[in-house]
């Protein structure tokens, strides 16, 4: 061994003696930016809306506090006007992520296929998504108006005109009305996952599914839906929680009504803090919204475990 050999080697097993302690706190090192940015922006005012949530606190005077413990969540579950909101919540999630991920899985099964002008029309599924929310509220506004909307004039010629002609004035038409729009905004973002997701499909499975004698629906469900379902799952929890969050859409065509036949929890809250003025309502029913939004969480953890453990077997 010549004499650099031998002034290198104890240099080497110094670096290695000092690797374990330097790979131990790497990923801490990597984590910290991100952990950070989640206690300053997230954490401490998520802690603000708890205590907000167990005072009384105007929005006319934000730093005089009363503690009234429950009341507010007394309060709130009392209203039945509130139980008639989170029924509206329900109702727009479901249909939204129902809405949303079937019509995105029927738009990729299509685009999956091989025709001409393919690449076009994947350019055009696009554009609803990356459309502003506050674009699409407009051009669904203007489509829906009772003079010179497009939908109305249709429904007009077809003999199923609205009675008075304005959908988003009628409380029994209002609320489709919205779930079509936001439906028709979000599948596009659906229908590019759930693509890509489609063309990982193994072809030499559905291929020897197809020499077996397999139909198209088997073939789908033995082979392409099991491929698909995690992304599917990850779809619908996705969708499920940015319908709890939807706001601009709904505040800027309806504003929650007719007679609060589209209020849903973030329209409810924002009218408690910037109509009322009760701050110490608002967080509460903002709390409501984040118990739901872990609800779902943890019950898609749930179902996505089960599945995992049935798949092992």
């Amino acid at each position: 061994m010549t004499v650099i050999e031998q002034t290198r080697a104890p240099r080497s097993e110094a670096r290695r003696r000092r690797s374990p302690l330097g790979s131990r706190w790497t990923p801490y090192l990597f984590l910290a930016p991100a952990a950070l940015f989640i206690a300053l922006f997230q954490a401490v005012p998520l802690a603000q809306e708890i205590f907000l949530s167990f005072t009384h606190t105007s929005l006319l005077n934000p730093t005089s506090n009363t503690w009234v413990g429950l009341e507010n969540y007394a309060h709130i579950f009392s209203d039945d006007e509130f139980h008639r909101t989170l029924t509206i919540t329900l109702v727009y999630v479901v249909v939204c992520v129902v809405g949303s991920v079937g019509a995105g899985l029927g738009v990729a099964l299509i685009l999956n296929r091989s025709f001409r002008g393919r690449g076009i029309a994947r350019a055009l599924v696009t554009v609803p998504w990356a459309a502003p929310g506050i674009a699409v509220a407009l051009i669904a506004t203007w489509m829906l108006n009772p003079q010179y909307g497009i939908v109305n004039r249709f429904l007009n010629a077809v003999g199923l005109g609205v009675p008075g002609g304005a959908i988003l004035d009628s409380s029994t038409y209002a609320l489709p009305a919205i779930l079509v729009t936001t439906t028709w905004q979000l599948f596009p973002l659906t229908s590019v996952v759930l693509l890509s997701a489609l063309q990982a499909v193994p072809k030499d499975l559905t291929e020897a599914a197809t020499m077996d004698g397999a139909g198209r629906w088997w073939t789908f469900q033995a082979v392409t839906w099991q491929v698909i379902k995690p992304t599917v799952g990850l779809l619908a929890l996705l969708m499920t929680i940015w319908s709890l969050r939807r706001f601009e859409l709904i505040w800027l065509m309806t504003k929650g009504g007719p007679v609060g036949s589209t209020e849903t929890l973030v329209i409810d809250l924002y009218a408690q803090a910037f109509d009322s003025k009760q701050l110490g309502t608002a967080a509460a029913i903002g709390m409501v919204g984040v118990v739901i939004s872990l609800i779902v969480i943890a019950g898609s953890r749930f179902v996505a475990r089960a599945a995992e453990k049935e798949n092992i077997r």
